[in-house]
């Protein structure tokens, strides 16, 4: 007998390509695109599975999703949202939703797991999850919204995380997010930056140790592993561990023990482990820096996070979180302007989020207008923020990136492009010289009326520079 699924779904456009895969993989599928619609369904036909959007025409399909579940308990229920977050992905887990798919999503992985829902349901294994809290990630991309998918994936067991990605991308937020939103929220979250301990006592800071075991060891240290017994411990950058580090950790991950630097006794730890690395593991497995059974053990559910250049499209949310963020902490609150927020988007922010957040704090203390514009960007920049490369290096680098990002007109190229370079090169002379049209002329090493003619071809005033 084919299954019967309720599709809730208010875009026509959408209910319809996913009503017609379902017929054609044997389902028998009832629409409606009201929450109303749905209950009205509900109280008529038994369903095998239902899948719903989250925006309806009236309601929120993910808040009145509690009712449903509490009637119909042993109804499997897909959950599909334009609103891609990191709460709407929590909120359907939390109401016992089977699978959350952001929008746009891949037909053919809907089915699937239409598919398995059914199958899991009659084979009689539940689907809810205890209730959680959101925390604060922010990103629509679709890049994140598997990352957010993956999460709610490993709220509620202990599998071991692996967080991979480049510095600054959100690695430690993500631990703190499945700590917090999982079955482990009561207990601590013990956060390791195993890069920042010298070697000679990185086993000491793991295991603890006890009063002898070493030049300076005057009193029992306990060690990140106890002091984490009934939570979480995230081991940043595991990259940078010392191989005999490695040994000892790895021995702890297989037996649920650990015994102290000088000590004899057995200790055994109830943790989650949850590690991040910016590096690459496996080259490094080769080169015998790194254990290969020991990545295995830690790569049990590896969660990517994109680097910011990924995602641009959340580049102008975060901004506007962090300006908010520096609004509490007592900074000027400040808005972002849409110069501001295109040139944002165009950097390769290679420190990531974290340059980004950085960039953010110093714009809404140093910014003399209410608004933050390009101009104050421009001026706060990095030229090298990481390290490599000269200013010149990145002016080119950005330069390059927006020439092959712009349309020009057929034989306006070098104009066009020069106008714009000289642009902000006019607007940086004359913000350091308060509108002085002579000392900006000096300062560009430019003839003063071709400074003035070039100010009126652009639109540029230089009064509105001025510090009266």
């Amino acid at each position: 007998m084919a299954h019967r699924a309720l599709l809730v779904e208010d875009d026509n456009a959408i209910a319809t390509v996913i009503r017609a895969a379902l017929q054609d993989e044997g389902f028998e599928v009832d629409s409606t695109d009201t929450v109303a619609g749905r209950d009205e369904a509900l109280s008529k036909q038994d369903y095998g599975v239902m899948l719903t959007d989250v925006m309806l025409l009236d309601g929120d399909g993910i808040e009145t999703l509690g009712a449903v579940r509490d009637e119909f308990p042993d109804m499997p229920v897909i959950i599909l949202s334009a609103q891609n977050t990191l709460d709407t992905a929590v909120r359907a887990t939390d109401r016992g939703a089977f699978e959350y798919f952001p929008k746009p999503f891949d037909l053919d992985e809907l089915v699937r797991a239409t598919r398995q829902a059914v199958e899991t349901a009659k084979s009689g294994i539940s689907g809810e999850e205890d209730p959680g809290q959101g925390l604060p990630l922010i990103g629509r991309s679709q890049a994140m919204q598997e990352v957010y998918r993956l999460i709610t994936r490993v709220l509620h067991n202990d599998l071991t995380v692996l967080v991979l990605g480049e510095s600054g991308t959100g690695k430690e937020l993500v631990a703190e997010a499945i700590h917090e939103l999982g079955a482990r929220k009561t207990g601590p979250f013990v956060p390791v930056n195993t890069a920042a301990i010298p070697r000679e006592l990185i086993e000491s800071e793991l295991f603890g140790h006890e009063k002898g075991a070493f030049t300076g060891a005057t009193a029992r240290s306990i060690g990140k592993f106890e002091q984490a017994q009934g939570g979480t411990l995230f081991l940043d950058e595991i990259g940078d561990m010392p191989a005999e580090a490695q040994t000892r950790l790895l021995r702890a991950l297989q037996s649920g023990r650990i015994r102290r630097v000088g000590g004899s006794e057995e200790i055994a730890v109830n943790v989650r482990i949850i590690a991040a690395t910016n590096r690459d593991l496996l080259p490094m497995i080769t080169a015998g820096e790194f254990r290969e059974d020991l990545y295995y053990r830690l790569n049990v559910v590896p969660i990517k996070l994109p680097p910011l250049r990924d995602r641009t499209g959340d580049i102008a949310p975060l901004a506007l979180h962090f300006l908010s963020r520096a609004a509490g902490e007592g900074l000027p609150r400040r808005s972002l302007g849409e110069d501001a927020a295109q040139l944002l988007m165009k950097q390769p922010w290679r420190g990531n989020v974290r340059e980004l957040q950085n960039l953010i704090y110093r714009a809404a203390l140093l910014s003399r207008e209410d608004v933050i514009d390009a101009e104050t960007i421009v001026s706060l920049l990095d030229t090298a923020p990481d390290g490599h490369g000269s200013a010149g290096d990145n002016i080119g680098d950005a330069v390059t990136n927006w020439l092959q990002a712009t349309q020009f007109g057929e034989g306006n190229l070098y104009h066009e492009a020069l106008a714009e370079l000289e642009r902000p090169l006019f607007r940086h002379a004359l913000a350091r010289t308060a509108g002085n049209q002579l000392k900006a002329s000096q300062l560009l090493g430019i003839n003063r009326n071709t400074l003035r003619k070039r100010l009126s071809e652009l639109d540029i005033d230089p009064e509105s520079f001025s510090r009266n």
